[in-house]
């Protein structure tokens, strides 16, 4: 009897400490250091879960650089735990146009160029009459973070052809000449069996890329490298130089990637030439060789600086702690360290004191100097005023766009 009560003893001692213990674990639980940290968030505690108390700022951001951003983002956590940065990646015109009508309200915005932003301030100013943006040169306007110029990716012997009949660089003149002939490829000097020619550029109403080529190709009509006016958009011989190089376009992509990925895979049975960011074109060059022939950059003889400006919002959502805490956040993304490591991803740093070539072997700028990448680079065109942008805008959507 008293061995039965011995064991049914120990059995309820055990009991309760396994209760007990269970219990301890739920109040104070363990991370299982396989868990991944939350996502979009930049500052975190010990146990991958946001601190307590910490402000927390919101950054809105193109795309093309979600890579550098979300490594800026985990070192920038491990020093600066008292703020938490929730990340928000969109392309930079949806971005713009969710800030506009209210449904993204973040505390800093960085677009792919300073055009998107021109756009944002023009627009703001027109329906709330007020300044998104701040003004002048003070701590909090805009600056830029990063840089990469709008180049083509060509297949090597599509590219000398254009460029016979172009002279040393290739120009939308000639791209209009052989997307436009019903000849094809033999009315600028290339092969009958490669076809018509087939132009890649992005849908400018959804993605910058696509807006920075129709820029570009206003400028060379013109033969300016900036000042573009509304006017100039509405005159017809222009109009017409737009829509015969469109027509070379046979789907409007959203996103500028998709050229690149879709050039690599399927060559120039899909795309003979596309406008793309130097930055994508240095991520997937290497992977093309061999493929299809050399896909090869080629810089136009004006380009445009993608050059991801950064801007504190002056929003009446966002508190003097979010602002000073986004201040800390920018200075980060703009301190030597992040922008040296910009050079991985493709992009040059806006810090000029930063070389563009270094020692390193696998700088893509010294390692892809043989499939086109140059760090010299070609005249760089002004942004165009917001009016400009919208009304460019405007015109694509009612004379090319495909119907939705």
């Amino acid at each position: 009897m008293k061995a039965k009560l011995a064991i049914v003893a120990v059995f309820i001692v055990a009991l309760a400490v396994v209760v007990f213990f269970s219990f301890k674990e739920k109040e104070n639980p363990t991370k299982d250091p396989s868990t991944p940290p939350v996502s979009g968030v930049a500052s975190l505690s010990a146990s991958g879960k946001p601190r307590e108390g910490a402000v927390e700022i919101s950054m809105l951001y193109g795309t093309e650089k979600k890579d550098w951003i979300e490594d800026a983002a985990a070192s920038f956590a491990q020093q600066h735990p008292e703020i938490r940065v929730k990340l928000i990646g969109k392309g930079s015109i949806d971005a713009e146009q969710a800030i506009l009508d209210g449904k993204e309200k973040p505390t800093i915005f960085s677009p792919a160029d300073s055009m998107i932003l021109n756009l944002l301030d023009s627009d703001w100013q027109t329906k709330t009459k007020t300044n998104i943006l701040a003004g002048g040169q003070g701590e909090d306007a805009p600056q830029t973070l990063v840089i990469t110029p709008l180049v083509f990716v060509a297949w090597e012997d599509r590219a000398a052809a254009l460029l016979k009949s172009s002279g040393t660089t290739i120009a939308w003149h000639t791209i209009r000449k052989a997307v436009s002939s019903p000849q094809g490829w033999p009315a600028v000097g290339g092969k009958a069996d490669w076809g018509f020619v087939k132009l890649g550029h992005t849908d400018p109403t959804l993605s910058n890329s696509g807006m920075q080529a129709l820029y570009l190709m206003a400028l060379e009509f013109y033969g300016k490298t900036g000042g573009l006016e509304v006017g100039d958009l509405l005159k017809p011989n222009y109009q017409a130089f737009l829509k015969d190089i469109e027509k070379g376009v046979q789907k409007f992509e959203s996103s500028t990637g998709t050229f690149m990925t879709d050039m690599v895979r399927f060559g120039p049975s899909k795309y003979d030439i596309s406008v793309v960011y130097e930055n994508l074109a240095i991520a997937q060059i290497e992977n093309a060789q061999g493929r299809w022939g050399n896909l090869k950059v080629y810089y136009p003889a004006v380009t445009l600086w993608s050059d991801h400006p950064v801007a504190l919002l002056q929003g009446d959502w966002i508190t003097p702690e979010q602002k000073q805490a986004a201040r800390t956040w920018i200075a980060h993304l703009r301190s030597r360290p992040v922008q040296e490591k910009a050079l991985a991803y493709g992009f040059r740093p806006a810090d000029p004191a930063i070389p563009i070539k270094t020692g390193d072997a696998q700088n893509p700028f010294t390692k892809l100097a043989a499939f086109g990448i140059r760090v010299d680079i070609p005249p760089v065109a002004r942004a165009p005023e917001g009016a400009v942008v919208r009304n460019m805008l405007t015109l694509w959507s009612r004379t090319i766009a495909p119907a939705r």
